[in-house]
């Protein structure tokens, strides 16, 4: 199940812009007041998720 990281821990960042569409960023944004978080917390931490994710299956499917 997908939660938003916690941001108490902050690390090295850049800046990157990205172009979303309208009713995906509103469920976004709806994720973010519902877990008192940010916005970029939330793109954040589904980008890390999927990437864990990904990862995992990989190495399942190399087994």
């Amino acid at each position: 199940m997908f939660v938003p990281k916690n941001t108490k821990k902050k690390e090295s960042s850049i800046y990157k812009s990205l172009y979303i569409k309208e009713e995906l960023s509103k469920k976004i944004e709806e994720i973010a007041k519902i877990n008192n978080t940010s916005y970029n917390n939330v793109i954040i931490s589904m980008i890390e998720f999927c990437l864990l994710e990904e990862n995992n299956e990989n190495i399942k499917e190399k087994k």
